[in-house]
């Protein structure tokens, strides 16, 4: 299996506003989402900045012997951020790539393209999520990082160094 992970440019964003489709459908296990009247999810909050902000936002597809896999949106935390320099955003792969390598391997990558102090967090009630990156980064790291919960919504989020 051959795997990439790429930046997607302006034009091409349509790859990334459908598989979010896709990524809301998943959540609708997790948080109350309804698709429109014509069967669409509502648009991601603050997607287009992904290719407005372009020093601070990078919006990534993930590929799997060509094919599109899944996505990932990672920011640049303002400089003198107290915690994080990198957050990750949103992170999807397709239900058909789980369990293949193709999550751990597209992690990794960008855990290697952003040295430095990273924050992900999941949904406090996606514990299959929560159960995937604590191995994830509890693997890269060797063990070495700190989890912090968010004080209201219980969502819980890992603070590590790559």
């Amino acid at each position: 299996m051959s795997m990439k992970i790429e930046l997607v440019p302006r034009e091409r964003s349509q790859v990334i506003r459908h598989l979010m489709q896709f990524y809301l459908y998943d959540f609708t296990k997790y948080l109350n989402i309804d698709v429109d009247n014509n069967g669409i999810f509502p648009e991601y909050p603050g997607l287009d900045a992904f290719w407005t902000e372009e020093d601070t936002k990078f919006p990534f597809l993930i590929t799997s012997d060509g094919s599109p896999a899944g996505f990932a949106l990672v920011e640049r935390c303002e400089p003198g951020s107290k915690d994080n320099d990198y957050y990750l955003t949103e992170f999807f792969v397709m239900q058909k790539y789980r369990r293949s390598g193709v999550g751990t391997w597209a992690a990794y990558e960008l855990f290697r393209r952003f040295p430095g102090r990273w924050k992900v967090t999941q949904v406090r009630n996606n514990v299959i999520a929560q159960a995937f990156w604590r191995k994830i980064i509890g693997d890269y790291t060797g063990g070495r990082f700190r989890e912090k919960f968010h004080p209201e919504l219980g969502n819980p989020s890992q603070f590590f160094v790559t």
